[in-house]
């Protein structure tokens, strides 16, 4: 047992601790150590899990003979370790020793494969990854989440892998393989590396060696191998609609919805009862308006003004119920989860709930009527909140505005609904004004967009600007956020508190922000990081004075690297960037399923129904979330990589001025300032001598020039080459 996997464990708040002592006298001598371990976790009930169980044991034991307890108890199926390192004790745990059990001393992690075939398992709580022998890999492939059992290797602990969870991918690109009676689809991705039977009736036209992306249907086939159907039979020629095809693939997204999908949304009912209007607040009389881009067909919030007859003004933040036609346990809900977020590339949106629901049915379109959940806000004269109320409704919108129309209004004062735009934006100033106040981080990185022709192939790149109507827009969708979080939170003050899904988000990384402090100053800008409440002023007062200079892309993106990442979870842990000790995603419930979340769960709280979703089972889909989430912002990022790569294919051998982005042993990144590309200089295209890297202030400095590059340094570049294949920009320092 010495050796099992547990024994890797890295605990943050305790080193390993050698024993002082290992004859002295303990505490419950007449039990064994794993009685003892075992009494402990049953005193701590549902509290129990190494991050608790720890902190009291070792007041008895070194960290080595708690691993190895844990570890026998676990074997010997008295005991089961979930993925967050969460402890349960197994019915009979105190009475006779069980047989060990793959089911009871199974865990759950996520695959990374090895060329080999081997897999590592990443699994919550464990310091090191698990090996997994390829014997034991059992059909898991890369990205996949797993449940494996541990058990004693040669020299190590291994893992066997007992069932496939969840997959990270089920569609592929490859080629068929016709046969007389039946097809099998070779994929091009090594990590597939079975083929799959296409019946005949599933090739969509396909024919003998053409090029296809399939979806596998069925896995669990005994020995035989998975069973997939055509999706799309790709054309020659099509290179960039392929590529971004395959981005989004790659990240595990799907490009078309299954059958039973569409199913399902065959049975959504397309007009809204009598029955439905009676239930809900009725606000089709109150001035109400969307505001979006112009390119957006899914407008899941509207905005409405109405005065009071105190003189105050009620403002309302409508969100499209897309609860009330996506019901918990439906193929179109599944299908929603799985998928968590809709992917925006920048020739195409990959949606997570199919069009008819996205742009048609939930889609606040004017003039229609349309079902919404709301959260309705009384300003009083000094422009204050002095009472909220959240409530399932139905509006109507008068007018869609775009977002460059509405600021068009907001600037000269006139035009459809002035009054209400301008009303609209004075209290947004004052919402913003008291969240700045609070210590929220005023992040405003320009977004790269493209101009592209009717083939996807980019003219030009423009940066988009954010102005007062899409600030206007943000504030309150902020403002509804956070009061729909504060409400769910209040009611886990009851005695019976109901699990609610929080946008978290923690401190930043010290060591990053001293890494980015020295960046700043070669910049010619001085900003401390001494104490924790100086850090959100100091980065506002910076990202003030960057403004519309070459280097704001630059710091402001070193700026954002700094921040941890937010993630969705049960435990509330406030949102350090927007300084907010409550917040959640209530306002994109057609593009985000947390939103679609936090409105079952807001329903259930509102009408004090019991809530479908037990803590761990919502845990669960919080951090599919997170990861689909992430995914979807590195598909995003491949995909604006290759659109300028495009771009610049007949750029070669132009010059632009840009700036250093980055800096590693094997030569530096430039972001160019004219078109946001950026590219790499090799280190033999720095000059004709050698160059030693300096890690911690990340630099190179030729040994006989004595010439530095570091990060923020400007720069003039050549383009060399733009290679699609290998996602790469090539540039030379003029």
């Amino acid at each position: 047992m010495r050796g099992s996997l547990i024994n890797n464990m890295k605990n943050k708040k305790h080193g390993f601790i050698p024993s002082k002592n290992k004859n002295k006298e303990k505490k419950g001598a007449g039990l064994s150590q794993a009685q003892q371990v075992l009494a402990v976790i049953e005193s701590l009930g549902k509290q129990a899990s190494l991050k608790t169980l720890f902190p009291v044991l070792l007041k008895r034991y070194t960290q080595e003979e708690i691993i190895l307890a844990i570890n026998k108890l676990d074997h010997e199926g008295k005991i089961q370790i979930g993925a967050r390192g969460a402890i349960k004790t197994t019915a009979g745990a105190t009475s006779a020793k069980k047989q060990p059990s793959v089911r009871s001393g199974s865990l759950i992690g996520t695959v990374d494969l090895a060329p080999s075939g081997a897999g590592y398992v990443t699994v919550e709580g464990y310091d090191k990854d698990i090996f997994v022998a390829p014997r034991n890999v059992k059909g898991a492939l890369q990205g996949d989440t797993v449940r494996l059992f541990i058990r004693q290797g040669r020299g190590r602990p291994e893992g066997e892998i007992v069932e496939i969870i969840k997959r990270s991918q089920d569609s592929f690109l490859g080629k068929i393989d016709l046969l007389e009676k039946f097809a099998f689809f070779i994929a091009d991705e090594k990590k597939l590396k079975t083929d799959v039977f296409v019946p005949l009736h599933a090739l969509k036209g396909a024919k003998h060696h053409d090029r296809v992306i399939v979806r596998v249907l069925d896995w669990n086939t005994g020995n035989k191998n998975p069973i997939g159907e055509v999706l799309e039979v790709l054309q020659p020629g099509q290179s960039s609609d392929l590529d971004m095809k395959s981005i989004l693939i790659e990240n595990g997204f799907s490009i078309e919805f299954p059958r039973e999908v569409y199913m399902d949304l065959d049975l959504v009912p397309e007009t809204i009862s009598k029955e439905e209007l009676t239930n809900r607040l009725d606000l089709r009389g109150v001035t109400t308006f969307t505001i979006d881009p112009e390119d957006a067909r899914d407008f899941d919030d509207a905005l409405s003004v109405k005065k009071l007859e105190n003189g105050n003004y009620e403002i309302g933040v409508h969100i499209a119920d897309v609860s009330h036609y996506v019901t918990e346990g439906s193929p179109l809900d599944v299908e929603a989860e799985r998928r968590a977020t809709s992917v925006y590339l920048p020739d195409r949106v990959c949606p997570m709930l199919p069009e008819k629901l996205s742009n048609v049915l939930c889609s606040l379109r004017p003039n229609e009527d349309k079902l919404t959940f709301s959260t309705l806000f009384e300003f009083d004269a000094q422009w204050k909140v002095v009472n909220y109320k959240i409530a399932k409704t139905v509006i109507h919108s008068n007018r869609r505005f775009t977002y460059e129309e509405a600021q068009t209004v907001i600037e000269t004062g006139k035009g459809d609904y002035a009054e209400e735009l301008l009303l609209l934006n004075k209290l947004s100033k004052q919402i913003r004004a008291k969240r700045m106040q609070n210590g929220a981080i005023a992040f405003e990185k320009a977004e790269v967009r493209f101009k592209l022709d009717e083939t996807g192939k980019p003219l030009g790149i423009v940066l988009k600007v954010r102005k007062d109507a899409h600030l206007l827009v943000e504030d309150f969708m902020l403002l509804a956020n956070e009061t729909v979080a504060r409400y769910g939170s209040a009611l886990h003050g009851t005695k019976k508190p109901k699990p609610f899904v929080y946008r978290v988000h923690d401190s930043p990384d010290a060591a990053k922000l001293e890494q980015f402090a020295m960046t700043a100053t070669r910049f010619g800008y001085s900003i401390r990081f001494e104490e924790p409440k100086q850090i959100s002023e100091a980065l506002n007062n910076l990202l003030k004075k960057v403004e519309g200079k070459p280097e704001q892309n630059v710091l402001e993106t070193m700026a954002i690297r700094c921040m941890s990442k937010a993630a969705y979870t049960t435990e509330n842990i406030g949102h350090y960037g927007l300084a907010m000790e409550h917040y959640t995603h209530f306002t994109s419930p057609i593009r985000r399923y947390p939103d679609v979340l936090v409105h079952r769960l807001l329903a259930g709280l509102l009408h004090k129904s019991d809530v479908m979703l037990d803590r761990g089972e919502l845990e669960t889909r919080c951090k599919n979330s997170s990861l689909m989430e992430r995914k979807a912002m590195l598909a995003e990022r491949e995909a604006t990589k290759y659109k300028q790569i495009e771009f610049l294919q007949d750029k070669i051998g132009e010059e632009f001025e840009g700036i250093i982005t980055g800096v590693i042993a094997r030569g530096i990144f430039v972001e160019m300032n004219a078109n946001k590309c950026e590219g790499m200089i090799s280190l033999e295209m720095l000059g004709d001598e050698d160059f030693k890297y300096d890690e911690k202030q990340v630099r190179l400095t030729g040994l006989r020039s004595k010439q530095k590059f570091e990060i923020g340094q400007a720069v003039k570049v050549r383009v060399l080459s733009a290679d699609i294949a290998l996602r790469r920009i090539d540039l030379q320092l003029v």
